[in-house]
Parts: structure tokens; sequence; C-alpha cells
């Protein structure tokens, strides 16, 4: 209702700044209807400046007042988080001299989408608030077009279809995500470009945006990504492409633009790793 995180609603209950008729509680505690809930909020955070760090293979493909669209390369993560030490996209950003918006947490300001770190493509970051705030309700209502080609292994059947499956936190790997029936609402649309003998090329079009979500739902198949072994790829095929990361590569973007409302759409082309284990699945190298 406060537009907390679970994290920061938590914090703001052991601090004693959540009161249930008067009378503060743990955040365990279940309200009941009637009650009545008063809490203190937390004064706003100062905005963390964004460090910046050139990172190569970085190309903004558009930029104006409002947005930057840029193609990001493997091994680059969207944001600061824990655990990671290294380049990301808003470093790189503030590197090339964009500013971007302070709306969002503090490790994140600006970015209202993300791809994984060892996935390639298009994302879009708000470099104004008003920019921010409407993308980041175009996401959730899923006006967005997000187009993303995989390579997986064998064949799909059907060859075109749709893949509805909630998606959560894997029940014994923190690290991974699983197809679980308690998860939240995930669907994927997909369909066969290119077969081969011993993978497919899909265009994949994603209608919700879970974590994962594309490696999780053709690994639930027993379709995994290419180069992909958290997700049970076969590291043989992998070693013969010459892949150590997924074939996964957000291909195109397409949304309102939040300042004009007109429609704007961006195309990247598959970079050299992708373009090369293509190859070598068509016998052309």
């Amino acid at each position: 209702m406060f537009g907390l995180s679970r994290m920061a609603a938590a914090a703001v209950a052991e601090a004693g700044d959540a009161l249930v008729d008067g009378v503060p509680r743990p955040k365990s505690e279940k309200v009941n209807a009637g009650d009545w809930l008063e809490v203190t909020l937390p004064g706003p955070e100062a905005p963390v400046p964004v460090k910046a760090e050139p990172v190569p293979g970085l190309k903004v493909v558009y930029s104006d007042d409002d947005i930057v669209v840029v193609d990001k390369p493997v091994g680059v993560a969207a944001h600061p988080s824990p655990g990671w030490s290294g380049p990301t996209v808003t470093a790189g950003l503030a590197a090339m001299g964009h500013t971007i918006a302070t709306s969002g947490a503090a490790e994140r300001q600006g970015v209202v989408h993300r791809l994984d770190a060892g996935t390639t493509g298009l994302m879009v970051v708000a470099k104004s608030e008003r920019a921010y705030s409407v993308l980041k309700r175009a996401f959730k209502e899923r006006t967005v077009d997000k187009r993303y080609h995989a390579v997986v292994q064998g064949h799909l059947d059907p060859l075109r279809g749709t893949i509805d499956a909630p998606i959560d936190r894997h029940p014994t790997h923190d690290y991974k995500w699983a197809v679980v029936s308690s998860g939240k609402p995930s669907v994927t649309h997909y369909d066969t470009l290119e077969a081969f003998p011993a993978a497919s090329l899909l265009d994949i079009h994603l209608e919700t945006g879970r974590t994962h979500q594309i490696r999780v739902h053709f690994s639930a198949l027993r379709h995994p990504c290419v180069g992909d072994p958290m997700y049970g790829s076969d590291p043989t095929l992998s070693a013969r492409v010459g892949l150590n990361r997924q074939w996964l590569h957000a291909r195109q973007l397409g949304f309102e633009h939040p300042a004009t409302g007109e429609h704007v759409q961006f195309t990247s082309e598959y970079p050299e790793d992708l373009a090369h284990a293509l190859s070598v699945l068509r016998g052309e190298e």
C-alpha cells in the first residue's frame, strides 16, 4: 500500500514504526478487517551516485531527454547488486555522460527492466522521472513488446505454442528459479524459426517478465537453451558450437515513447559468439 519493498516494510515493522490499533506489532503479525494501521514512513533515500566505468561493447542505440536504449554485451549486469563486482549498464552509461532518472531503489535508479548478465541485447533505461513512471507502468501492464531469439536443444512439439507455467525460486537451489505450482503467473509464446539436427532457433514473445523466465520454461520442457548448464544444457553441444553462456538474445524492443506516445521499436543484431554458434549448427563452419 505504501510502495515499500518487502525488505523496507520489514525494517519499518522491526523499528516499531508500524502500529496496529496503536500497538507496535512484529512483522509476522497478521492484521484483521477493521484494524487501524498507522505507519511512520522512512525518509526518502538520498540518490546514490553511479560510479562511472566504461563498459567495452556497450552500444547506445537511441537516446533523447527521456530514454536511452542500449545494446548490452555479454558479461554485463543491468545495475550493481550484492555479489556482483563486474561491469554494469548504469556505470557504462554514466561513463558515456548520460544522466539517468533517480527514481527506483538506490542501486537500480532509472532501470525499468533487466537482462541477465549472460544475456545480450536491448534494454531501455529511463533518463527522466516521468519516463521512469510511464515505462514501469507499461512493463507492469504488459504493453511492452519484448521479443527474444533463443537456440534451444532439440525440436519443440508443437513448433509454435505458448508455455503457461508459474515460476518462483527453486525449492532447493537459491540461485535458480523453477516452475512451481505456487509461483507467479508466467507466460511465454514461441515460434520455431529454423530447425537444426540437434537444436532449434526460436522467436520468443514474453507476456510476463519473470527472472530467468525463458531459461526456466524451456528447461522445464526438456529443451534448455544451448550453452546454459545451470538449466541442464548438454556440455558437449555447447563446446561444439563454442558457447560458454546461454544462446539467448533480446532481439527486439517496442513500446510507446513515454513523452510523445508514439510507438518506437528497436532491433539488435546477433553478437559474434551467437552468430558463430548458429553458423556451426547450420554446417557453415
